[in-house]
């Protein structure tokens, strides 16, 4: 089995991947692989919401850069993890602007992401981090993904990289959460086969304005 971790930060090796790296090191205790991939310090478009994704079906956004070679790690991995400091109470901009294109392309190819583990990490100065944590998730939820939860919101605090590690709660949190999915991913993998999945329902889109 395979995570793939994104960080979200500007910062390599920041409050976000320490965060990300307490959550697959008890992945990796478990035998299962792991990737972390800086996503915060590149030169990420927004989506242009020209549909060619939904049009062509090929699992690719027409704007052609990283986010595309992305796509298909979440898609080949059994676990994506999502995580991102706090701008002003949201989420990084770069990350937004690459899970939006990442998820939309992945709903219009056949919800490529479905019945993934998924879970959402943010690292934070003082406040504004429960904010950007269900921002995460609303890309997973969206995605009919499955969550692993920890013994708290999914929220460690530091400013200067590395300081994070202090915060005992936040490390726990992490870690916690590390033991969980890796359950959830055992669970799953060992139900491949012998329980049956529900089938995809398309989707059903309601305008209120017409």
């Amino acid at each position: 089995m395979k995570v793939v971790a994104f960080n979200g930060s500007p910062n390599k090796e920041g409050n976000t991947y320490h965060a990300a790296r307490i959550v697959t090191e008890e992945l990796e205790k478990e035998g299962i692989g792991t990737e972390i991939i800086h996503v915060g310090n590149k030169t990420i478009r927004g989506c242009l919401a020209c549909g060619q994704c939904r049009k062509k079906r090929d699992e690719k956004c027409i704007a052609d850069d990283e986010v595309n070679k992305w796509i298909q790690k979440m898609k080949e991995a059994d676990g994506i993890i999502l995580g991102s400091p706090v701008h002003y109470s949201s989420i990084g901009a770069t990350m937004k602007a690459f899970l939006d294109r990442a998820f939309y392309v992945a709903g219009n190819n056949g919800g490529i992401f479905r019945h993934k583990v998924g879970a959402a990490i943010v690292a934070v100065r003082r406040s504004g981090g429960l904010p950007a944590f269900d921002q995460l998730n609303h890309y997973i939820t969206y995605s009919e993904m499955m969550i692993p939860t920890s013994n708290y919101w999914n929220v460690i605090h530091g400013t200067r990289p590395g300081e994070a590690l202090q915060d005992e709660e936040g490390v726990q949190i992490m870690r916690v959460l590390g033991k969980n999915m890796a359950w959830l991913l055992k669970l799953v993998d060992n139900g491949n086969g012998s329980v049956e999945p529900p089938e995809r329902e398309n989707k059903v889109a309601t305008n209120f304005i017409r």
